[in-house]
């Protein structure tokens, strides 16, 4: 992560899975890891010409718990605790070696602890973050404003800084991102004291309504060009839910009316060509739901155009093209 904003992209990529499930009200995301592996992602990048290093599935399995007053309306707080600080520190690790970490989960609470790694090395870098959110949730939950309790369902909000969550990460440092540096991309569900926190915060919200309005490109476009005006870098953090369940069905909270598969691929074209991309999520895959592998395929072809896998050979386009001019 030491190259500037626009350099080529690092070719090592390194693979680290994170089995959380708890996070979600439905079971399952816990065989999402395996079921990406077997769907052939590292086979793939593998294939674009990457060093793909898979360092297996993290664990909690003995680390210890914390002694802080667990937060109200936080379902499994305490084991949720254990996962994050767990996977921030990891995550510092692999962003601090140089490599694109891709975590693999697992519900959208892992973020909690991949995107705070991966920031406090940008931190100490000195370079912006920017964190975009395809989802077809907000996450900007905190434990005062939950419905359900599902830790998933705050995981924006904590990295943004958003109080209730403080003692989540223990010793381990929080390195919050602004929220004027979080972008939510697809959104189409969100409760109504989630969505008066977003407004309060003034975050940037490109919801289905702007999708269908001003298209992918356009708005993608003004995404990264922010980025690019920091001289900043962009963890992606992907949600499957965020394509529509008819191109994703294996996902626990399916919101109908979501990205088609043809505008998924331009997203992750558009973002590889932008070459801001430095740290990736997948989650909420829940192979449980799936239809024959469906979901799982189709995620890791989107993965492929991502890292660059194209129907033809084109270059990578600078300024040559621009259909505002």
């Amino acid at each position: 992560m030491n190259d500037v904003a626009g350099s080529e992209l690092p070719r090592e990529i390194a693979v680290l899975g994170a089995g959380i499930e708890i996070g979600a009200s439905q079971r399952g995301t816990l065989m999402g890891p395996a079921a990406l592996r077997t769907a052939g992602l590292l086979t793939l990048l593998e294939s674009l010409g990457f060093a793909v290093e898979d360092h297996g599935d993290l664990s909690v399995a003995g680390v210890a718990e914390l002694d802080d007053v667990p937060p109200d309306n936080c379902k499994h707080y305490r084991e949720i605790q254990r996962w994050i600080r767990t996977l921030s520190a990891r995550a510092y690790e692999l962003a601090h070696s140089g490599v694109v970490p891709i975590f693999i989960g697992g519900d959208h609470s892992l973020s909690m602890g991949s995107v705070n790694g991966v920031a406090r090395h940008c931190r100490e870098t000195g370079r912006d973050l920017f964190v975009m959110w395809l989802d077809a949730h907000a996450d900007y939950n905190t434990p005062a404003t939950t419905i359900t309790g599902n830790m998933h369902g705050m995981s924006g909000a904590f990295l943004c800084g958003e109080p209730g969550l403080d003692g989540l990460l223990g010793n381990e440092p929080r390195a919050s991102v602004d929220s004027s540096r979080l972008e939510l991309f697809g959104t189409r569900s969100i409760d109504k004291l989630e969505k008066e926190l977003v407004r309060e915060r003034r975050i940037s919200v490109a919801d289905m309504r702007h999708i269908d309005q001003f298209g992918v490109g356009i708005l993608m476009r003004r995404a990264i060009d922010k980025v690019k005006a920091s001289n900043g870098v962009l963890h992606l953090s992907f949600d499957v839910d965020f394509l529509d369940p008819d191109v994703a069905p294996g996902v626990g909270t399916t919101v109908p009316g979501g990205a088609t598969y043809r505008e998924a691929h331009l997203i992750m074209e558009m973002l590889h060509d932008s070459g801001i991309v430095r740290s990736v999520d997948i989650v909420e895959l829940n192979p449980f739901l799936d239809v024959r592998g469906r979901t799982a395929r189709a995620v890791v072809e989107l993965i492929g155009s991502l890292f660059g896998q194209q129907i033809t050979d084109r270059p990578t386009p600078t300024n040559a093209i621009d259909p505002d001019r």
